[in-house]
């Protein structure tokens, strides 16, 4: 099942370039660019990826981030990342970056999004990965810096296909950016949220009304909400959740708890993703390994999964036509019947 699950064509939804900074090329860019870090090993590194909530993990995630200076820099950490996607059959790719988060440092937003697109587009051409590119605001800053960061990007739209929002959830509800997402979308740019991880599902129904995603990152919490499950059952609106992250984030105690095969059978277009994998313990096929040993995961349902990776991805649709062929042909080769 694990050799099947990996092998599996699938896309990354939600999955933060930061959080792909593994300890290894962690320590390899501090010594590049001369910064010091708080641990003096690998090891030590490691062991301090014990959070017990989403702000101890954000704490240790942005002190991370500050290895990362150069244009080289964001394409090694982006290609890093886009080596283990391809030898886990990971065919498409919507990666979100933090520009805020080396802005504020003094690095130039096009430094940051350069390096990424580079890296992008090479992977399209050596390793056939497609790939949107969304550009996160961090919702504990206000909404006038969110603003700035858009007017910043501005130059650099084209590389960019929507915009999110993240950081840390409680007390920063999704209304408080209703204009920068009115902006975005002004822009051309699609938009979507995290909403319902840590906060309530009443995040969820703002992200909704009040910046009109259409797609809703984690969203977990929306199960306590029943006339919300059926909005999203009826709209067909995506929730990108991330089940080692919300275990290792204490959303949940064990991924025996965790919901996500529940919305599933609900009818809910819920697909598997790894957010912050360096940080959780996990990438794509570590993820759906961790629902079959916990939650007895079966081939049909890990199928289901990957098609609606590839419905709710922002691919184009001659690509999402590819990719529900790929998945098509490896069921049958598997002697699954998709539609079944």
């Amino acid at each position: 099942m694990n050799e099947f699950l990996n092998a599996m064509p699938k896309a990354e939804l939600h999955v933060h370039l930061e959080g792909t900074l593994e300890p290894e090329l962690m320590f390899e860019l501090a010594w590049r660019n001369g910064i010091a870090l708080p641990f003096d090993s690998v090891e030590a590194l490691t062991a301090a990826y014990q959070f017990g909530n989403l702000q101890d993990f954000l704490d240790l995630y942005y002190q991370g981030a500050a290895v990362l200076q150069t244009e080289q820099d964001f394409y090694d950490l982006t290609w890093a990342w886009l080596q283990r996607c391809h030898a886990q059959n990971v065919q498409h790719v919507e990666p979100f970056f933090d520009p805020q988060a080396h802005t504020h440092r003094g690095v130039d937003i096009g430094t940051v999004i350069s390096g990424i697109s580079q890296a992008l587009y090479d992977a399209q051409k050596q390793l056939g990965i497609s790939s949107q590119l969304i550009m996160s605001f961090l919702r504990h800053l206000d909404e006038e810096d969110a603003i700035a960061t858009l007017n910043q990007a501005e130059l650099w739209l084209e590389c960019i296909a929507a915009v999110g929002l993240d950081s840390s959830e409680q007390g920063n509800p999704p209304e408080k950016f209703a204009r920068v997402f009115e902006l975005a979308r002004q822009q051309g740019l699609r938009c979507v949220a995290h909403a319902g991880e840590e906060g309530p599902a009443a995040y969820v129904w703002q992200a909704l009304d009040s910046l009109q995603v259409s797609r809703i990152d984690h969203g977990v919490r929306a199960i306590e909400d029943p006339a919300l499950i059926q909005r999203l059952i009826e709209q067909r609106i995506p929730l990108t959740v991330c089940p080692l992250s919300n275990v290792r984030l204490q959303v949940y105690p064990h991924m025996s708890k965790h919901p996500i095969l529940t919305l599933l059978e609900q009818g809910v277009c819920v697909t598997v993703n790894s957010d912050d994998p360096a940080y959780f313990g996990g990438y794509m096929s570590e993820n759906f390994i961790a629902l079959q040993r916990d939650l007895n995961l079966t081939t049909q349902q890990a199928l289901q999964l990957a098609a609606n990776s590839f419905e709710a991805s922002f691919a184009d649709p001659e690509r999402k036509t590819q990719l529900q062929q790929q998945l098509q042909a490896f069921a049958q080769a598997h002697g699954v019947n998709l539609a079944a």
